[in-house]
């Protein structure tokens, strides 16, 4: 074996046993080939305990069947975050959130791997959370008060393109009902601005809005974390009050509903229905006064037809909803929200006043944003800090611009006509897409009539042959549009 691979085996075993996961491997037969020192930790035996041995040799507690690591090895499927307790050889109780999945090459099982986090560090900081909470939220709320977790009103989404002013208007009418509401969009587009201010408009201004991102913790502590636990409901167990509960009288904003398991969801729509709750391994109904708000950043259409969403529960959350678009759909907002956080920044420096050249917006606004108004907010904290100068230019941009900085240089050299030409067919271009060819729903969201459309279509095209083939198409479309 070489040098570089002896180095390479010596780095690879160091980040493996510097990551704060327990790690075991066994090969196709079920004997250990890689335990890492968390792993060793957690079981409370040494490496050469475990290393080189089968497994059921090593935790005779174990069997084929019970064993997460031969059952993979025997059905070939993952896995995935199941939740483990044990005693260990110190007869210390360790608690675990397991994934394990089959190491399979060109169709053969070479053997398994499993990666486990500390399920009780987990739920002790989930617990203290909670604590803390039910410690915020014990006082009586008069109405003049604002819930602690509410930062922004409706008023601080900062917008004059029409869709978004609509969007607005919407929310403050969605405010003074009770009805749940359901909020879609892209990472970074401010969904929870929106739900924040939804909540600040209403009647619950005063009470408790509490927020849980149902993608950032395990399945199996989200549901008591939502309905609370019961006493004895599992070792060590304590009544304890969950979101739902404390969340009376005020909001609860779920963010990523989609990564809630279908089996919570159902859970979820029964509060929705009847107002009652109850806690983990209890027996009492609790009733409960919560309005709910859910926020995706996936479209939730899609997310019920791959069944990560009940159909039935957002049938039942959609009732007001609200799709946010992307910051590329609304261009006219970049240079305000731009000048904003400009004027906003804490990184500001007190001396100089800042002003971004006509350039940087041009390129901010041919910009894709794929993070949208976050990393437009980012960009400014940026730049900030880099640029010396009072005003700001391309070269204080970050290294990502580079590409759309020299695509706008280039385009400085070219006539109004050549411009409005070719932003005109990036427009038309981006309708179809929108509408998957469809020319009337195309012209619709062009406002423009579909013959005006058509011409421009064909227009645009400045092969004759390939004008002649785009006519014979939107003729065919058309003939699809009046059969359909």
């Amino acid at each position: 074996m070489s040098e570089s691979s002896l180095l390479s085996k010596e780095m690879l075993e160091r980040i493996l046993n510097g990551i704060d996961e327990a790690i075991h491997a066994v090969d196709h037969n079920g004997v250990t080939i890689y335990y890492n020192r968390v792993a060793s930790e957690h079981d409370g035996m040494s490496w050469e305990e475990v290393m080189g041995r089968h497994i059921l040799q090593v935790f005779p507690s174990l069997t084929s069947q019970t064993s997460t690591l031969l059952k993979v090895l025997e059905t070939k499927k993952p896995i995935y975050h199941k939740n483990q307790r044990y005693e260990n050889k110190k007869g210390v109780m360790i608690e675990t959130i397991n994934t394990t999945v089959p190491l399979v090459v060109e169709g053969q099982v070479l053997g398994a791997v499993e990666i486990a986090k500390n399920y009780g560090k987990i739920k002790m900081l989930s617990n203290q959370l909670m604590d803390l909470k039910t410690k915020m939220y014990k006082k009586d709320y008069t109405l003049p008060k604002q819930s602690p977790e509410v930062h922004f009103t409706l008023n601080d989404f900062i917008t004059v393109d029409p869709v978004c002013r609509r969007i607005i208007e919407e929310a403050f009418l969605f405010a003074s009902s009770d009805l749940p509401v359901i909020i879609y969009g892209k990472t970074g587009t401010g969904k929870e601005i929106l739900a924040q201010g939804i909540h600040a408009a209403s009647i619950r201004r005063g009470a408790p809005f509490i927020v849980q991102n149902c993608g950032a913790i395990p399945e199996t502590l989200l549901e008591s974390l939502l309905f609370g636990t019961s006493k004895g409901s599992y070792t060590g167990a304590v009544e304890k009050a969950g979101l739902l509960e404390l969340a009376h009288g005020g909001t609860l904003f779920l963010d990523e509903l989609n990564s809630m398991p279908l089996e919570l969801q159902t859970k979820l729509l029964r509060v929705l229905e009847d107002g009652t709750i109850r806690r983990v391994g209890g027996v009492t109904a609790y009733k409960v006064d919560v309005r709910i708000i859910t926020a995706l950043n996936e479209i939730p259409e899609n997310c019920v037809k791959e069944n990560r969403l009940r159909e039935d529960l957002y049938y039942r959350l959609s009732t007001c909803s609200i799709s946010l678009p992307s910051l590329m759909e609304r261009k006219m907002d970049i240079p305000i929200l731009a000048n904003h956080f400009l004027s906003r920044s804490t990184h500001k420096k007190s001396t100089v006043k800042h002003q971004l050249a006509e350039s940087v917006i041009r390129i901010f606004q041919s910009y894709p944003w794929p993070g949208n108004v976050r990393e437009l907010k980012n960009t400014i904290e940026y730049v900030l800090v880099k640029s010396q100068e009072d005003l700001i230019t391309e070269k204080d941009l970050p290294n990502k611009f580079l590409s759309t900085a020299n695509l706008f240089l280039a385009d400085e050299n070219k006539s109004l006509r050549q411009v409005l030409h070719e932003t005109e067919k990036a427009c038309i271009q981006d309708a179809l897409r929108k509408t998957d060819g469809n020319v009337q729903k195309a012209a619709k969201l062009l406002q423009i009539p579909r013959q005006t459309l058509q011409y421009k279509m064909t227009r645009l095209i400045e092969n004759k042959s390939q004008r002649f083939q785009a006519a014979e198409k939107l003729a065919a479309a058309d003939q699809n549009t009046q059969q359909g």
